[in-house]
Order: C-alpha cells, then sequence, then structure tokens
C-alpha cells in the first residue's frame, strides 16, 4: 500500500457519528464506526466513537472521532482547515460537496473568482471543522 496523508478531525460534545454520518450524506462512499465500548471501555464514553473513516467514491479518505475532554484536549481554532481541490472537470461535483457541507454551517467566503484565478470558496461546518473549496482553472 501506497502512502498517504489524510485529515483526522477531532469532534467535540460526542458528536461524531452525526459529523461521520453528515459528511458521509454529502460526499458518499463507505463509512466503518468503532466505538470505544467495542474496544472494551465501559461507562458513558463506551457508545462514541474512537474510529471513524469515510473512503469516497472521489478516492477521499476522511478519519474523524469523538474527544472527550479528558482524554483528547481539543481547543478550536483555525490552525487546520479540510481542503477539497481539484480542477474544473470535477466543478460541479466539488460546487455541490460545498453547498451540502457548509448545510448548517458558516460560510466565510462563498465560491467565488480568486485572486489567482480559480473558483475559491471556505466555510466553517455546523461540527465546527474549517473547510476550503479550490476549483482550478473553472472561473472566468
Amino acid at each position: 500500500m501506497a502512502s498517504r496523508l489524510n485529515p483526522y478531525v477531532n469532534i467535540l460534545d460526542g458528536r461524531a457519528r452525526p459529523a461521520l454520518e453528515f459528511y458521509q450524506s454529502v460526499l458518499g462512499g463507505e463509512l466503518s464506526l468503532s466505538t470505544f465500548g467495542e474496544m472494551g471501555m465501559e461507562g458513558p464514553l463506551a457508545d462514541q466513537i474512537m474510529h471513524g473513516q469515510l473512503e469516497t467514491p472521489a478516492g477521499f479518505t476522511l478519519m474523524g472521532a469523538d474527544a472527550p475532554p479528558e482524554m483528547v484536549p481539543v481547543t478550536m481554532g483555525d490552525n487546520v482547515s479540510v481542503s477539497i481541490s481539484g480542477d474544473a472537470g470535477d466543478a460541479d461535483a466539488m460546487r455541490g460537496w460545498f453547498t451540502g457541507l457548509s448545510e448548517g454551517g458558516e460560510v466565510r467566503q462563498p465560491l467565488t473568482q480568486a485572486p489567482w484565478g480559480d473558483e475559491f470558496g471556505m466555510f466553517v461546518d455546523k461540527f465546527g471543522i474549517n473547510w476550503m473549496v479550490n476549483i482550478a482553472g473553472s472561473a472566468g
């Protein structure tokens, strides 16, 4: 297997399952989820997601998990964004992903022509994750 780099998002407030299911509803693909309970943990965290992985038809891999504060300290901020980029041939799909993933979140930059000539937009989804979409060569 070749090496690959993919995003792993930590979701606050026990919302990893709905977040990953939401990403699957927009991006498609196969979602696998493992709970803390399946790994032997008991108590209130047993039903939370220890690891989730979404493999999409577009070849994306997105991983995520619940971030109980006693196990994974998470500070929400703007230091990391998930980026989807492609060319004009994928523009319709990418516009659809932008619209779907930003639903219920905050669009910080609508998809529009950027100074570098591409179509670009940014948003924070309803789970607090920052996203960027760049469609090369599609703006005119």
